[in-house]
């Protein structure tokens, strides 16, 4: 049954079917897998839910294989996935294999797929998404890389349409997906250990453009995503639509003053545009400073281009605009102690994603909490552009050498204390203790002060997660004596 086609038809039924990492979605595709008839052999190296791969290997698993669904953990290098690449074995990710089983909805069709990927907001626009769809009366879930795993939500009959969150692991080895439109938010350097380089990175998100039925959403700030739809291969018909926190043109949708309006799907868009809501439906996403920052109001445009595409009305963008709250770890002001606030942002697992949160903070009054996996990527140019908020640093993480190199090169003036990774049980305690040193020293300076948690880093080095990191931030602050949940990380306590 193996062939060099990753897309030909495959029946499962009696399949004999390799499911590599027992992760959420191994343990999910393994479940859909076995209800359709398929003889799942489990692998996976870092628990006992399946045979280590180096075992499976030795004994020649894959010569009795038809296929394998991959984790989005295994790089492409791993030596499981590299020898079934040698052998032309389909290598399918568990978006792939939930593309392949879908059932029919209540339309009677498989629910359409509204899929978004990028290397930062996927998570906050995914939600608007869904709060959206929902408010246009859909029976929807966000899926994907939050939420349930695709393969589940696919197999789900009562579901009307998916709001999906793809990775660009999960989209390596995605080769038929067929959404009903994409989008693709922004792309910066970000997994580079993975991937090899920023064109293949790149190459992975591209993916999701691939068969595009109705609209290609796109970001006008960002060229390369623009390029990516121009590359795509789509079905006829299926438009491109930019998104952009300016003025919009023709065929995109954008801010006028504090109108998020319509010229892409409107039926007037060649003279007018339709608006679709204001900033003030944002207010729950507003910074510090009061203000919605324009990352926030261009993942909102992506979310109501991928929900206009599906055919909702520009009043239930507005009512599901209104109704999204964030979600955890992003942003989230935890404590204020001796007039201190305390943010978590252990969402920013990236330099572009630090970059939006310190620039969320006025000039010379943050504290910044930093480090962990760094993926391969290097830090200049953050540091260079979001040095003016930085009062001190505290490195964290198995891997500080990127982030210690570019402050001392860039911001040689900012106090940096490292915490070492065998210095105690809980890192994260020994963190919050010396950033709030830093941040009562630095208060007798002017101005709001404010420790932030925005990693720029990965957590696996020392968490299980990000929610994990965050949650470890949480409870060492709320062990300070004095502190107390919430409040206004501008202004004084």
């Amino acid at each position: 049954m193996a062939g060099t086609d990753p897309t030909r038809p495959l029946d499962l039924d009696g399949a004999r079917v390799v499911v590599a990492g027992m992760g959420v979605s191994g343990r999910a595709a393994l479940e859909v897998l076995a209800a359709r008839g398929a003889r799942v052999v489990p692998v996976d190296d870092a628990s006992d839910e399946g045979v280590h791969s180096a075992e499976y290997l030795a004994a020649d698993g894959l010569a009795r294989a038809d296929l394998v669904v991959a984790s989005p953990g295994l790089a492409p290098h791993h030596p499981l996935l590299a020898a079934a690449a040698e052998r032309w074995l389909p290598l399918w990710s568990e978006v792939e294999l939930a593309w392949r089983v879908r059932v029919a909805g209540p339309a009677g069709e498989p629910a359409p797929w509204l899929a978004l990927t990028g290397t930062n907001g996927k998570t906050t626009t995914v939600g608007m998404l869904e709060s959206v769809l929902t408010a246009a009366g859909r029976v929807t879930a966000a899926v994907g890389n939050v939420g349930t795993p695709i393969v589940l939500a696919a197999t789900d009959p009562t579901l009307e349409v998916l709001a999906v969150e793809l990775s660009s692991f999960q989209l390596h080895l995605t080769h038929s997906m067929s959404a009903q439109a994409a989008a693709v938010l922004n792309v910066a350097p970000d997994h580079l250990d993975w991937h090899g380089s920023l064109d293949a990175y790149a190459a992975a998100k591209a993916r999701i453009y691939e068969r595009a039925q109705r609209a290609c959403v796109y970001n006008v700030a960002d060229p390369r995503t623009e390029q990516m739809v121009r590359d795509a291969d789509v079905v006829d018909g299926a438009v491109a639509v930019g998104f952009t926190t300016g003025t919009p043109g023709v065929g995109q949708v954008g801010l006028v003053e504090d109108v998020l309006v319509d010229r892409g799907f409107s039926r007037l868009r060649h003279t007018h545009a339709a608006e679709l809501g204001t900033l003030e439906d944002l207010s729950a996403l507003a910074g510090p400073d009061g203000t919605v920052p324009r990352h926030v109001v261009a993942d909102a445009l992506a979310a109501a281009a991928l929900a206009l595409a599906h055919g909702v009305d520009p009043a239930h963008v507005r009512d599901g605009l209104r109704a999204y709250g964030p979600g955890r770890h992003r942003i989230e002001t935890v404590a204020r102690v001796d007039g201190v606030a305390y943010v978590d942002d252990s969402k920013a697992t990236n330099a572009h994603a630090a970059a939006a949160s310190l620039g969320s903070f006025e000039p010379g009054s943050v504290v910044w909490v930093a480090g962990g996996l760094a993926k391969g990527a290097r830090f200049d140019e953050l540091v260079v552009g979001r040095r003016d908020r930085l009062r001190g640093v505290v490195l964290i993480g198995a891997d500080r050498e990127p982030l210690r190199d570019a402050l001392a090169r860039h911001a040689p003036d900012v106090p940096v204390v490292e915490i070492e990774p065998g210095e105690t049980e809980d890192v994260m305690t020994s963190a919050v203790a010396a950033a709030r040193a830093l941040a009562l020293d630095a208060g007798a300076r002017p101005g709001p002060v404010t420790v932030l948690l925005a990693p720029a880093c990965a957590s696996m080095d020392q968490f299980a997660s990000y929610a994990a990191r965050g949650d470890a931030f949480v409870a060492a602050v709320g062990r300070l004596p004095g502190a107390r949940a919430g409040g206004d990380p501008g202004g004084p306590a």
